[in-house]
């Protein structure tokens, strides 16, 4: 029995991007982390007329959770139904977001122990009061090693399971950063389906970056008032984009004494929020020109330097970042920057043949498992129950409603007043009625603990902590159990989804 991928669909159709015009800047080569899929991703973005399908996100430990995998691997997908139809290079390239700063979803990661329990391991929490450190200048440190030791007695003996310790250690090794061993990582597991991974901390690209992020600055009062328009355009419209914007907040990040900060609108320049130091627009082009690596964009602005660094035609996305990247349309046409689409990412479950066996065995579905912790156990032991005792109790029922029925019209007839007594006293039979089945159905719960707990721990590799997988567990046991090959299974199955999300809007151009 092998591991079955199981698509969840975030949209059903998807827009056709339309092709731009633009062209690599081979100096941004350099940032592209080393894997075997670089230097041909190199050779076909020099070629004429080469354009991008693109994602990000910030650093997790051990690639983080499953849907950065399935983000990168939504964009190697398109990449390719776009190269067959536009006849140019189209590379899918991912863009480590390695300035980001939080540490405490950066430094853990969760998968499925041996007693089918969530397993979530972390780094040690950094202290409240310590700097806000980007990603990309912050070690593992040796608790790594600890943590790959508790993945490793987590791990059964299976035929990949060196293998992917062995990947592991080659990245996440305690002088390593967050974000560089994130990134090297994913690089390498990505390599055999044409993904590169772009250092968005590379100096080249700050340095290419700074002068867009000076112009945001810039512009930092025109933007605020844009964004603080395009919120109520989209809350009139029934959207809400889940990020706060407006308050002088520009889109830039500073990386300051308090760690990376946001710039804010003060006194005619501009403060960073929490370690209030001042600037003014000329001073931050200074620091612009001498030390890039300090300036950093916001989620809305990362897409849209992404955009002007890059000859990207689409952005694959997840669907938090779908609703706060509608706001960004008045960033690109007042910054000049062409807008490139933003398309749902691949969703997915991967259905372990464990969790296959206890559906056979139940005669279950997916669908039965993702229901609310409770419903489905409670419908399986009610069928468990013997007919004669299904009868007696609906009987029973029945009996009780009509009898009282009769009996409250009688009693009303005699004294008006009686008619409540009456209910309250049928309310208490169809109660006592309804306790006498949850002592059956207990009783049989106990008999039935080893078939609880097999649904419960398939629940768990479905839905762990009541979340959706892709979003909880990383994908290290699955690499594991099923090899290498799974990302090759994985990309072609994503790219049979988007081919028929796609049909009937391929362009013939």
């Amino acid at each position: 029995m092998t591991l079955r991928i199981l698509p969840t669909p975030i949209a059903s159709t998807i827009e056709f991007p339309a092709p731009r015009n633009g062209a690599f800047d081979p100096a941004l080569g350099d940032a592209i982390v080393p894997s075997p899929a670089r230097e041909p991703a190199l050779a076909r973005l020099r070629e004429p007329g080469a354009v991008a399908v693109t994602t990000g996100q910030q650093p997790g430990l051990f690639t983080g959770p499953l849907y950065t995998v399935y983000k990168a691997l939504s964009t190697a997908a398109l990449a390719r139904i776009l190269e067959r139809q536009w006849q140019r290079p189209v590379v899918p390239v991912f863009w480590a977001a390695g300035d980001d700063h939080d540490f405490a979803e950066a430094s853990q990661a969760s998968w499925i122990a041996g007693d089918g329990t969530l397993r979530t391991a972390s780094l040690p929490a950094r202290s409240p009061d310590a700097p806000l450190t980007p990603m990309y200048r912050q070690p593992l440190g040796e608790a790594i090693d600890g943590v790959l030791g508790t993945l490793a007695t987590d791990l059964p003996p299976s035929e990949f399971r060196d293998w992917t310790l062995d990947w592991l250690r080659r990245h996440y090794q305690p002088q390593a950063s967050v974000a560089h061993s994130f990134a090297a990582a994913l690089a390498e597991l990505l390599a055999p389906v044409g993904i590169v991974c772009l250092d968005s901390t590379h100096p080249m690209v700050k340095r290419a970056s700074a002068r867009h992020l000076v112009r945001a600055l810039g512009l930092a009062r025109e933007l605020d008032r844009d964004l603080e328009d395009r919120v109520e355009e989209l809350r009139t419209a029934g959207m809400d984009p889940g990020v706060a914007v407006g308050d002088g907040a520009t889109l830039v990040m500073l990386e300051g004494a308090q760690g990376r900060d946001r710039l804010v609108l003060a006194d005619g320049g501009f403060m960073t929020r929490r370690g209030r130091e001042q600037f003014d627009l000329d001073a931050l082009q200074r620091l612009a020109a001498a030390e890039p690596e300090r300036l950093s964009p916001n989620v809305l602005l990362r897409p849209v330097i992404e955009s002007a660094l890059l000859p990207t035609v689409a952005y694959m996305a997840g669907p938090g970042e779908r609703a706060y990247l509608a706001l960004t349309p008045p960033i690109y046409q007042r910054m000049r920057i062409p807008r490139q689409p933003v398309l749902p990412r691949w969703s997915g479950l991967l259905i372990d043949p464990r969790v296959e066996r206890v559906l056979q065995k139940f005669h279950l579905e997916v669908s039965d498992l993702l229901e609310p912790p409770g419903t489905l156990e409670a419908r399986l032991i009610r069928s468990q129950l013997p007919d004669e005792a299904v009868r007696a109790l609906a009987t029973l029922q029945t009996a009780i409603e009509a009898g009282y029925e009769a009996l409250g019209k009688s009693a009303a007839e005699i004294d008006p007043t009686l008619a409540r007594p009456v209910q309250g006293t049928k309310h208490q039979a169809l109660a006592g009625l309804q306790d006498m089945e949850k002592k059956l159905v207990q009783h049989l719960k106990r008999r039935q603990e080893i078939e609880l707990g097999q649904i419960a721990k398939a629940r768990t590799l479905v839905l762990p902590d009541n979340k959706p997988q892709e979003r909880v567990l990383s994908i290290a046991p699955f690499l594991a159990r099923h090899g290498p090959s799974l990302i090759s299974e994985l990309s072609d199955a994503i790219e049979a989804w988007y081919a028929s999300a796609l049909e009937g809007a391929l362009d013939p151009s």
